[in-house]
């Protein structure tokens, strides 16, 4: 667990509440606010804060500062990123499910085209964070979990090898990855601050920062990330219905990033994908490293209006897939 300094909180509630509009802001969820630092800091500012607690050692502090406000303050024993754990019978704390959260804190489900309902602030485990990343970026093209309730913002602190990794381009070698395409068609991605890893302190008994190692990208700073779900993803073919498919595609074409295009349709949709690829002006000898998200995009919705093409066939696929992440 890492712990924002007092001159770092004021940087972050700067950035939280950058392009903040004159009418009613959202609820701001905060996760593990550990002593409570930023949570002062966005109190005084005015902001309606719910803080989400996992550690119990922090809790009384937190409960103590909640009963001193007049409800500008919830403060609440649970685990974000135990989030919907996928398991039968009552759900046990720290584990929490979305949707008791957000009737206790009063947030109600928005069209998806609408506000943005609720922001998140945390920073993600780093010992967790690739398999993190790839829960939230499933719940989101489900509209599962916190996407029930709208186009929920995250404001996070990710490694900077893991931000190169969101914001890669085409041919930025090991950089640009599935996680990169899928995340760049799902939300607006927007740096809002990095800090260096000193800034950060632990509770941990050695009191030392574990900085992960990174042979291939930058990694010297945590990076605060703003990922806001698009309004137009659920557009054309792209459904929440058939997003598992998009994921599972993507995932496929990726895995090994300098094949063939055309040799991964042709598996696909019965030997036809250089007319395909002709009528989406994509090259026939296009690696898959090569194509834009949105080019993905265009090729997923081509494919959905093929009679050559069914999802059938990645059905085995795509829940074995959608297994391995959870």
């Amino acid at each position: 667990r890492f712990i924002v300094c007092p001159q770092l909180a004021r940087t972050v509630q700067r950035c939280l509440q950058s392009g903040a509009g004159s009418g009613p802001q959202p609820v701001l969820v905060e996760c593990a606010p550990g002593p409570g630092i930023l949570t002062r800091t966005l109190l005084n500012a005015g902001v309606r804060v719910v803080a989400l607690e996992s550690n119990s050692a922090f809790l009384p502090n937190l409960q103590s500062l909640e009963n001193s406000l007049d409800g500008q303050l919830k403060v609440i024993y649970g685990d974000f990123f135990r989030l919907d754990p996928l398991v039968t019978g009552t759900v046990k704390p720290p584990a929490v499910c979305s949707d008791e959260l957000f009737e206790t804190v009063g947030v109600r489900a928005v069209p998806w085209r609408e506000g943005v309902p609720v922001k998140i602030f945390g920073i993600l485990p780093q010992r967790k964070e690739r398999s993190i990343l790839w829960r939230l970026l499933f719940a989101l093209y489900e509209c599962s979990s916190i996407y029930r309730y709208g186009r929920v913002e995250l404001n996070i602190f990710i490694s900077e090898k893991e931000y190169k990794v969101l914001t890669a381009k085409p041919g930025d070698g090991r950089a640009y990855q599935a996680l990169t395409v899928l995340w760049q068609v799902g939300c607006e991605i927007q740096l809002l601050h990095m800090e260096p890893w000193s800034s950060f302190v632990t509770n941990l008994k050695s009191r030392g920062l574990a900085v992960p190692k990174s042979r291939w990208l930058p990694n010297d700073h945590l990076c605060l990330v703003r990922l806001t779900p698009r309004q137009s993803l659920f557009t054309g073919g792209l459904k929440h219905t058939n997003s598992a498919t998009f994921v599972f595609m993507v995932k496929q074409c990726l895995a090994k990033p300098r094949s063939r295009l055309n040799d991964r349709l042709n598996s696909w949709s019965l030997d036809r994908g250089g007319k395909l690829l002709r009528a989406l002006e994509i090259p026939k000898n296009a690696e898959t490293r090569s194509l834009y998200p949105e080019d993905y995009r265009r090729l997923f919705e081509a494919l959905q209006n093929s009679s050559v093409f069914t999802e059938i066939w990645f059905h085995d696929e795509v829940l074995e897939s959608i297994r391995n992440i959870h």
